[in-house]
């Protein structure tokens, strides 16, 4: 199978305990999982259902918080912002309406699905927990360029995956049955490299920032 990304030949990481295969580029770093595997459409939703949390959650916000204050405020203060996969409680724009100086506007694929991004474009995007979920990496990222302003933000959050295969076997982000697609900092900087950004921050443990460099 050839990587998603950039296109080199992959090799398999089995995982004899639930018998599926992760397929790995060492050029890139990037690691997917099996298609066959996938949960169905209607079942992710099911499990998104169960996940418990509110703008009550101290912890969750502060989480947010940190995102925020480390990946988006060094870069840019104010605009127009769209959070792209904002789950089943926009946690993240809740607090970004309350302590944040942006106009915002948010999408889910399963919970917020009026595509308010149509024909427009923002001064930046953020997605949080969310490309850990894409078949399609290349098309999130230039999906994420066609809407956003020239100079515009992109910060995302996912946790980046050890780069060696035992401890990856090992890793808890990967039982999520949902979580398909897993990343290094040098894989995104492929990726920026391949779609139009430049990758301009990252925290080497769950938070990258980029700025769009090209229309097309």
């Amino acid at each position: 199978m050839k990587c998603k990304i950039c296109k080199k030949n992959t090799r398999i990481i089995h995982d004899t305990q639930f018998s599926i295969d992760y397929y790995k580029c060492d050029s890139c770093q990037f690691i997917s999982m099996d298609q066959n595997k996938k949960v169905p459409f209607e079942e992710e939703k099911a499990l998104y259902d169960t996940h418990e949390n509110s703008i009550e959650n101290e912890g969750y916000v502060n989480r947010f918080k940190n995102f925020i204050d480390t990946g988006i405020i060094p870069f840019i203060q104010t605009g127009t912002l769209l959070d792209f996969g904002s789950g089943p409680e926009p946690v993240l724009i809740q607090v970004i309406n309350r302590d944040y100086q942006f106009t915002t506007d948010h999408y889910d694929l399963h919970y917020a699905t009026d595509k308010v991004y149509r024909n427009k474009q923002y001064n930046i995007i953020v997605s949080t927990e969310v490309i850990e979920h894409m078949d399609e990496p290349l098309e999130a990222f230039i999906f994420f360029r066609q809407h956003l302003k020239k100079n515009g933000i992109l910060a995302i959050m996912t946790l980046f995956h050890y780069n060696e295969d035992t401890s990856f076997k090992k890793w808890w982000y990967r039982r999520d049955e949902t979580h398909i697609s897993f990343y290094t900092p040098h894989t995104l900087k492929i990726l920026a490299d391949k779609t139009g950004f430049e990758l301009i921050y990252h925290d080497n443990k769950h938070i990258a920032t980029f700025k769009r460099i090209r229309i097309q």
